[in-house]
């Protein structure tokens, strides 16, 4: 009899670790669409960011891009970079594939795709580009730096860019 309930206790150590462990599933596959249509997304972004007195965070990428997938994953499942993305920014993920490149949307971006992918762009409430961000600049061996995209979502935040902030006493 002890036998069977020590089976049980430790089938029961197995399977709960599973099941939290798959509670937080992100779906890495579908991060990008290549199907929507890019310039409205953005101007409804743009909307957005107006109403919440945020600014935009464009993460251009497709499904295809590995390191897109990691940015994505990296500022998901940490807790103060995803809670600094979104106190600050209304954020839009811009696809880059075979199946739509969105040139149009990247030329008016100031064609930010010179920088490799995933790259992002910051505009303000109103639309205007403040930054475009080579993302190779913020990994560390296979991932990214944690203060170095935290450093980068303070810098470009709306509350950076506050003249008040700037006013010689």
């Amino acid at each position: 009899m002890k036998k069977y309930v020590w089976m049980l206790v430790l089938s029961f150590g197995f399977i709960i670790p599973g099941t939290n462990a798959q509670t937080h599933n992100l779906d890495l596959e579908h991060i990008y669409n290549p199907t929507a249509d890019a310039k409205k997304d953005l101007t409804a972004a743009i909307t957005q960011a107006a109403k919440e007195n945020k600014h935009v965070l464009v993460q251009i990428g497709g499904n295809w891009c590995i390191w897109c997938k990691r940015f994505y994953k990296f500022t998901e499942e940490d807790p103060e970079l995803k809670s600094a993305m979104e106190k600050n920014y209304v954020v839009y993920h811009l696809n880059y594939s075979k199946e739509n490149k969105n040139l149009p949307v990247l030329k008016e971006l100031g064609y930010p795709q010179r920088f490799g992918f995933p790259v992002i762009v910051i505009l303000d409430a109103k639309g205007n580009r403040l930054h475009t961000q080579n993302t190779g600049l913020l990994e560390s061996a296979d991932s990214y730096d944690k203060k170095k995209v935290a450093e980068m979502l303070k810098q470009w935040s709306p509350a950076a860019l506050l003249p008040s902030n700037y006013v010689n006493e």
